[in-house]
């Protein structure tokens, strides 16, 4: 399928505490918000075209769940064992996937997918 009048994505990441999520969201990532565009929000840009926001949504806090795919599981989870995250064990769908899930203070869900369907 294919639509070539969509151009991005955003995944949005509700929560009560914005400060306390920002905060979180700095360790996962790495890295500072690249904007803040008004008052709770906070946006990390992943790839070119991609970003997740962080909001203020008490109503809906806890309730996302986000797919991220990175290049190597193994990695993602030194990262986050660096960054004092924990993550759950890897899960691996033989030549589909592996991935990991880390579930934020919120309760929202964060999963870091690796594509192994054309390993060799």
């Amino acid at each position: 399928m294919s639509n070539s009048n969509i151009n991005s994505v955003i995944a949005v990441l509700p929560v009560k505490d914005q400060d306390a999520a920002v905060l979180w969201y700095k360790k996962l990532l790495g890295r500072d918000a690249d904007i803040v565009p008004v008052d709770g929000v906070a946006e990390w840009q992943l790839a070119e075209n991609a970003w997740i926001q962080v909001t203020t949504d008490p109503e809906r806090a806890g309730s996302a769940t986000v797919i991220i795919g990175v290049n190597d599981i193994e990695s993602q989870c030194k990262f986050c064992a660096a960054a004092n995250v924990p993550h759950g064990e890897i899960i691996e769908y033989p030549e589909i996937i592996k991935m990991i899930e880390v579930i934020d203070p919120e309760g929202n869900k964060i999963a870091f997918v690796q594509d192994i369907s054309n390993a060799a």
